[in-house]
């Protein structure tokens, strides 16, 4: 069965040999050395001033993120499942939050979110994803961060880049904290998310964490010694460190125009077979089609060719085709998906087979 699913995606065999090696405690030397290389590592690749690993999945780190940098109020962003998480965080600290709410397959909007802050000052720190994964949506984050900045630069800028860390290089000059996941880009299994911090959120944090287990400043300072402060993934951190090798020697750049060179040319195979792109601004994270059989031509694409592909969640759960393009995806892979797409649509006889999805990617990654 060929996973497709953007996320968890499917851990490449020298990931899962490096996980299956002898495993290492988490209190020596040995595990020391990979955690420190790990960290260092993350940290450049995020662009941050400091990074904290946490044994959680992304909506741990979430939670973390709002309790250390919102302090009065929340402004949260909801165009999908994980915009709508950061309001039920912020609701669930008492953060009473200011919601903006777009469709799924709407970015939100600079002007919206500067009007927001100059009416209501109590606002003291913005939540948004980069990637809204629920339909594929790329919010304009860096062009958002830059005028809440101008606006207000006391604001605290937290972005859930889960599904954006590593598929793109991220303008981070202006977030203050960016949260990733190990199940994304980086082909791990779930249960490893990390926050990259900018300077001001470092020594923000530096000056007193908040809760227990989710505390930054308790991980911070055991981190700085290359150790955690509660039991540490370490299977994960191992893999994580393959994952950090194999891309050096792909080289950095090229990592990330592959990613962008299957995605167009991804986008390019659905719009040769007619497939309505659903997002008005997709992020390469993922290819997601709107199809009213959504639901039939993912069943046949699993059960027939293979193929799993994730559908959409809530009312959309019958609606979207989700294709995973995060990772060390291969183009082979991205194709049979594709054209896996175009025979279930012919069997659901909505379009009639021509190998038009095949040719359009090949077409369009090649030239």
């Amino acid at each position: 069965m060929l996973l497709m699913t953007p996320g968890p995606t499917p851990s490449p065999e020298f990931i899962r040999l490096a996980m299956a090696r002898e495993s290492v405690h988490h209190r020596t030397p040995e595990f020391e050395a990979i955690f420190a290389r790990v960290r260092n590592r993350l940290k450049a690749f995020m662009g941050a001033n400091e990074v904290v690993l946490l044994a959680s999945t992304g909506s741990g780190a979430m939670e973390a993120a709002l309790t250390h940098f919102c302090a009065k109020r929340a402004l949260t962003i909801n165009a999908g499942k994980f915009g709508e998480r950061w309001t039920k965080i912020a609701k669930a600290f008492g953060k009473d939050p200011l919601e903006l709410k777009y469709e799924w397959n709407t970015p939100a909007s600079v002007a919206d979110v500067e009007n927001a802050l100059r009416n209501n000052p109590e606002i003291d720190a913005l939540f948004i994803q980069v990637c809204e994964s629920a339909g594929g949506l790329r919010h304009p984050v860096e062009a958002i961060a830059s005028k809440v900045k101008s606006v207000r630069p006391d604001i605290f800028i937290v972005a859930d880049g889960i599904t954006a860390v590593g598929v793109e290089k991220l303008d981070v000059s202006n977030i203050d904290a960016l949260i990733a996941g190990s199940q994304k880009a980086f082909m791990l299994p779930p249960g490893l998310a990390a926050i990259g911090l900018s300077k001001k959120a470092t020594e923000h944090v530096e000056r007193g964490g908040a809760g227990f287990y989710f505390n930054l400043a308790t991980e911070l300072k055991n981190q700085r010694k290359n150790t955690t402060a509660w039991t540490a993934t370490t299977t994960i951190i191992q893999g994580l460190d393959a994952f950090f090798a194999k891309l050096d020697q792909i080289g950095e750049d090229r990592f990330y125009a592959d990613t962008l060179k299957r995605h167009e040319a991804g986008e390019a195979a659905l719009k040769a077979i007619g497939a309505q792109i659903y997002p008005r601004v997709s992020a390469p994270s993922m290819l997601s089609v709107f199809h009213p059989q959504a639901a039939i031509l993912r069943k046949w694409m699993k059960k027939e060719a293979f193929v799993n592909v994730a559908g959409g969640q809530d009312d959309l759960k019958d609606a979207l085709i989700r294709v995973n393009n995060m990772g060390f995806v291969s183009p082979n892979e991205i194709a049979w998906s594709l054209n896996a797409l175009e025979i279930a649509m012919d069997k659901a006889n909505a379009r009639k087979y021509d190998g038009a999805a095949n040719r359009a990617f090949t077409e369009n990654y090649y030239r």
